[in-house]
């Protein structure tokens, strides 16, 4: 008996490390239509809504659809998802870059499953990080829960000088989390899948030209200009 609750967690660790392996072109072209989806839904969600204040202040968006969370068995989720920053361009975000999310703490979500995760970079300061070969949420950035409604209230004052915002929605409900301890990174086998031998900054900074895969995402994300004054 002992030896199988020592046997637990090494067998999820394995079960957890292998979807992150690369994937085919065609693959990552997919989880690319599934961030587009969810943004459109989590942003068109009424009084639920991520509010549009956030998103117009935003330097970069990610999405990371079916975030895997293990529970309190071993208390971490691991995941892919996709990011893109604003860029002078025609569509005014680059292409999106695939990344690794793992562990950390998403809320106080209990229990295995899965769950969509939005996370809002806000300022330059935290672009500037997510651009690195890896960093840990509320280490190496500053992160808070987003606020759930149309608009932004005077109590988010703090989180417009957060430098991550994050939200989820699991089993259909929608909130607020927090991804502190979580380490993000670039998977540089499937964005060179998709674009060839680039970097991360290449990408995110608009030198690439994303694939029709994208065109969702990038439409989503047009209908909320940069925020002004």
């Amino acid at each position: 008996m002992r030896f199988c609750a020592k046997l637990i967690p090494v067998v999820l660790s394995v079960s957890m490390t292998a979807p992150l392996w690369a994937e085919s072109k065609e693959d990552t072209e997919k989880r690319i239509r599934e961030a587009g989806a969810v943004l459109k839904e989590l942003t068109e969600a009424g009084d639920k809504a991520i509010p549009r204040d956030f998103l117009e202040r935003a330097q970069c968006v990610g999405v990371v659809p079916g975030l895997k969370r293990a529970g309190f068995l071993v208390g971490a989720q691991y995941g892919k998802g996709v990011v893109t920053c604003r860029t002078t361009g025609p569509s005014g975000w680059s292409a999106p870059a695939t990344v690794r999310i793992e562990g950390g703490s998403v809320g106080a979500q209990i229990g295995a499953g899965e769950t969509d995760l939005v996370f809002v970079v806000m300022n330059q300061r935290g672009m500037d990080r997510l651009m690195q070969d890896k960093f840990t949420v509320g280490a190496d950035a500053a992160a808070m829960a987003g606020p759930i409604g149309r608009t932004a209230t005077a109590q988010t004052d703090a989180q417009l000088h957060a430098e991550i915002l994050s939200w989820s929605r699991s089993r259909g409900v929608f909130a607020g989390v927090t991804l502190n301890g979580a380490t993000l990174r670039p998977d540089k086998d499937d964005n060179r899948n998709l674009y060839g031998d680039v970097t991360l900054k290449q990408i995110l900074t608009g030198e690439v030209m994303p694939t029709p895969a994208a065109s969702a995402l990038l439409t989503q994300l047009g209908t909320f200009p940069p925020h002004k004054g």
